[in-house]
């Protein structure tokens, strides 16, 4: 893909715009106007703009600010030729059909099954807690039905359960909430399990079987040649430009567009006239080493406080690529920079729906995506809620979705 920057401040004169069409060779005059300016080059923007130019024949330009397609996302070769995951790892699982099938015309498949470990205790075990994990941390010898009992005696369930600490521990007791959850919680969010809303621990399951997967759904695979290139391909169509580079207020009067679709914070459209919505964020150690593997796993959680970051990635596992160095991440969570992770309190979900009727009231521009919605979703869902938008704005214009 080109690493070409795009002409910033006049970002909708002809010059800035044919350097973003340098990279089809088929379109050799920009559109004076779009249809659809799209905030946003990540599931969200990609998505919608393929849909918005292959089936109703739209005009649209996204822009991002960042330097490249895919959004979080994006994946790279690093300089030790690895593949990495620039912001952390992606793993693509869905249940959808409909998901799945619609992705598989941009790109072929890799199978791949997700296994985390999480060392605790000086030895490393499967999480989602399951029986194995159990009886290597105990020296037991359980079956699934003593493991349901073994965590039925531990159980502290509540009368009202309200928080993540409260949903954990009704489960499988303070023991190991303390062991697995309350350091890595703390780590994640900046904050106890106790201030965080239920949903948080809904998302890590407990199990007494074997089953060592850390998802079950029954699409489970890694896009072939990488997400970079399924991006590549999604936009690949004269009816779509693309500028990286870009911020949204250097092209917002100096593009003519019908209609906004805005994938970014949806507090920063609005200047925060209500305050920020809060987020949690991810700073990035990548390493390169001399060795064909560096961990027994994709990742390994570290729940202690005595350990600065949360979790090791190492990428061979999920790309399947074949050489004799590897790369890994270290993941330090933080407040500070990119916004990742909405931040699930009562009082957050409270000043969002302030910005929700902002939205409402301002029916010229369509926020999607986890920034636009204030939503933490897996990138299947995203790609569920673009393909649901394309579906009303089709219907709204009278053609077939």
């Amino acid at each position: 893909m080109s690493k070409e920057p795009p002409v910033v401040g006049r970002a909708g004169d002809s010059l800035a715009m044919s350097a973003a069409m340098r990279r089809r060779p088929h379109a050799t005059t920009p559109p004076s106007r779009f249809d659809y300016l799209i905030v946003g080059g990540g599931f969200a923007g990609c998505v919608l703009a393929e849909r918005l130019a292959t089936q109703l024949d739209r005009r649209v330009l996204v822009v991002d600010r960042r330097d490249h397609i895919g959004g979080n996302a994006y994946d790279m070769l690093d300089a030790a030729g690895v593949r990495v995951h620039r912001y952390g790892p992606h793993i693509f699982h869905t249940n959808s059909r409909k998901v799945f099938d619609y992705l598989s015309r941009f790109t072929a498949w890799r199978p791949y099954q997700h296994r985390v470990l999480a060392e605790v205790d000086g030895r490393q075990v499967p999480i989602p807690i399951n029986l194995t994990t159990l009886n290597t941390l105990y020296g037991l010898n359980l079956d699934s039905s003593g493991a349901e009992a073994f965590l039925a005696a531990r159980a502290c369930p509540s009368a009202r359960m309200e928080t993540s600490r409260d949903v954990v521990i009704g489960q499988i007791g303070k023991e190991l909430y303390r062991k697995f959850f309350e350091g890595y919680t703390r780590k994640q969010w900046g904050m106890d399990a106790s201030e965080l809303d239920k949903s948080v621990a809904a998302r890590v399951p407990t199990r007494t079987d074997t089953d060592d997967r850390y998802f079950q759904d029954t699409y489970q695979y890694m896009p072939e040649e990488g997400y970079t290139r399924m991006f590549e391909r999604l936009i690949d169509h004269p009816n779509i430009s693309f500028l990286p580079r870009t911020d949204f207020r250097e092209v917002k009067n100096a593009v003519a567009f019908d209609h906004l679709i805005y994938s970014g914070p949806i507090d920063e459209y609005f200047e925060y006239c209500y305050g920020k919505l809060p987020y949690r964020s991810l700073r990035f150690e990548h390493s390169s080493h001399d060795c064909e593997r560096f961990q027994a796993a994709a990742v390994v959680n570290y729940p202690s406080l005595d350990v600065p970051f949360t979790r090791i990635t190492e990428y061979k596992y999920l790309t399947g690529q074949s050489h004799p160095r590897t790369s890994i991440t270290r993941e330090f969570p933080t407040d500070e920079g990119d916004p990742y992770y909405p931040i699930p309190r009562p009082e957050n979900a409270l000043l969002y729906r302030r910005y929700e009727a902002l939205a409402e009231q301002t029916p010229q521009v369509t926020f999607t995506g986890r920034l636009g919605t204030y939503r933490y979703y897996n990138m299947d869902q995203v790609v569920a809620q673009s393909l649901a938008l394309f579906d009303r704005i089709a219907k709204k214009s009278g053609a077939p979705a």
